[in-house]
């Protein structure tokens, strides 16, 4: 069998080495990509540093951007030479982090005429994220396609995206914004504020500021019905949305929480319970997100048909 070579974690805090895997030949639905560009995420850092989740030796990457090099019989949308982007991880032969990956056509869509690859991988991993926690965690309703003149039922309800300025962040204001959500409120640095607003962000908070929550409780009118903890930080946001979050708050934290950060000395700490981290308000729904587990939820979209409509237009 031929091989190509791919990046993988050998071990804990271990220096990232180049191993030779198959090249896996596609069969009914699948393409085989060269993969051109990819993206890394904080899960290839918390698997190299912290082993979690992972096996040794174990390939990296979800997010893939590159070239249909080879089809199998009973692909439909995709051709060789195709420019292609996607969402492709749960196993070895569809990690990003390798020379090929072979995975069915439905996790890959054709890279958009005026884009190129390196924009469009920042896409995948980071829109399906946004689109899974807001439908099946918080139960926002951001149907697909969006109808005509679409006015969403609780268009003004004020909706937390703690870490705006993350890559899930900024998805997720922009995404909240284009279906009519017009109270988004975020949180971020300084210097992000301005761009946050522009995205659709209707007020921006420092998270550094010692009065955060006072602020965004006032701004809020009290309560916050609706968060989305872009960070998953013990310290630095899961206890101060502890504080916002009410009784019948909704409330989705990205997985892993991160207890203890990984240094030179210590071992990084997580938990994948947010209910234990934290003291919640008797009456909050939260609930730690896990993207990778998108195509087994039921949902008013699937990605795949997004980003192949989106190619289209």
């Amino acid at each position: 069998m031929s091989t190509h070579t791919a990046v993988a974690t050998i071990g804990i805090k271990q220096p990232l080495q180049l191993i030779p895997v198959p090249t896996i030949t596609p069969t009914t639905n699948q393409v085989r990509v060269r993969v051109q560009w990819t993206a890394s995420t904080p899960l290839d850092l918390h698997q190299n540093d912290g082993g979690l989740l992972v096996t040794h030796p174990q390939v990296l990457g979800d997010g893939t951007a590159g070239t249909v090099v080879e089809t199998g019989p009973e692909t439909q949308r995709l051709r060789v030479g195709d420019h292609v982007f996607g969402f492709t991880w749960r196993s070895q032969a569809e990690k990003a982090h390798q020379e090929f990956c072979t995975a069915p056509e439905y996790l890959f869509a054709k890279v958009p005429e005026g884009f190129n690859m390196q924009e469009a991988v920042t896409l995948p991993n980071n829109f399906v994220t946004v689109f899974h926690s807001l439908t099946a965690d918080l139960g926002i309703e951001v149907p697909w396609p969006r109808p005509e003149g679409y006015v969403p039922r609780d268009r003004d309800a004020a909706i937390l995206v703690w870490g705006g300025s993350s890559s899930v962040g900024q998805f997720a204001v922009q995404i909240l914004a284009w279906y009519g959500y017009g109270n988004v409120l975020a949180t971020a640095s300084g210097r992000h504020h301005e761009k946050l607003r522009a995205y659709g962000a209707r007020e921006v908070f420092d998270y550094n500021d010692g009065n955060v929550v006072e602020r965004i409780l006032e701004q809020a009118g009290g309560r916050v019905g609706l968060v989305l903890d872009c960070i998953g930080s013990l310290e630095g946001s899961v206890r101060k949305i502890a504080r916002i979050a009410k009784a019948g708050s909704r409330v989705a934290v990205l997985l892993p929480v991160i207890v203890r950060d990984s240094s030179e000395t210590e071992m990084p700490i997580y938990e994948m319970d947010v209910r234990k981290v934290a003291e919640w308000a008797e009456g909050v729904d939260v609930r730690g997100v896990r993207t990778h587990h998108y195509l087994d939820v039921s949902i008013a979209f699937h990605v795949s048909w997004v980003t192949r409509d989106n190619a289209h237009d």
